[in-house]
């Protein structure tokens, strides 16, 4: 067996350990792993959209995804970034409904498609499997609790300030201090629930006072304190 096709196996694979997947057994992990898909996807490739029906799960090896959900105006709002190691889909396979989001590349990504059979055939067997996917299921609606409370009670300049906080904890800086996750202005005000003006306006604020840096579409957090500060109401 060639490395790669080892290194994609998912009884070898390291990212099943960020997700429910870590508590199938290794019969569990080869029959799953013989069965799925792996493949590339280029940053604003559509992974699936909003309305269908999913006939498996996808497993983020590398890159991030933006889920989105459509509202009534025609404007895309941002629910979460999908990282390495996450599950996507899995809500919508197991309630048998459609899918609630529609998920998009924000950089070029490497997924793994798991058919559902494996993951069905294994909740019925597997009660520790089935309590992984619960608790991740729970941490999802929590994480949704948040951004409810956010949206309701942090203005648009905190809620901006929060964002650029959390690209850098989550996703790193490079060598030259600007954020490794570049996100459009669109995908920003998209995330934080603003119009791209009002986004881009409060970005050249920040900028101003001295808050970030930019160089083209890239961000970069030069008081990180001040920035905090803000999220902070202070």
């Amino acid at each position: 067996m060639e490395q790669e096709e080892m290194r994609t196996r998912c009884e070898n694979c390291i990212v099943r350990q960020f997700n429910s997947l870590r508590a199938m057994t290794k019969e569990e992990l080869k029959k799953v792993s013989d069965s799925k898909t792996t493949m590339k996807i280029k940053k604003g490739e559509t992974i699936f959209t909003e309305g269908e029906k999913l006939n498996g799960v996808y497993c983020v090896r590398d890159g991030v995804s933006k889920l989105a959900k459509l509202s009534p105006n025609g404007k895309d709002q941002i629910v979460k970034l999908a990282t390495k190691g996450e599950l996507i889909g899995q809500r919508s396979v197991i309630a048998e409904e459609q899918v609630n989001l529609s998920a998009t590349a924000v950089s070029d990504m490497e997924v793994c498609f798991v058919p559902k059979e494996g993951i069905v055939n294994t909740l019925h067997n597997n009660p520790n499997f089935t309590l992984e996917v619960l608790r991740h299921m729970a941490h999802d609606l929590k994480e949704a609790d948040d951004v409810v409370v956010n949206m309701s009670q942090k203005t648009v300049k905190q809620r901006i300030a929060e964002a650029f906080l959390y690209l850098k904890n989550n996703y790193g800086e490079d060598k030259d201090g600007f954020l490794v996750l570049t996100l459009s202005r669109e995908d920003i005000a998209s995330i934080v629930g603003t119009a791209t003006e009002s986004c881009i306006r409060l970005i050249s604020e920040f900028k101003k006072k001295g808050l970030i840096k930019t160089s083209g579409k890239k961000i970069g957090i030069s008081n990180e304190k001040k920035l905090q500060d803000m999220v902070d109401g202070f």
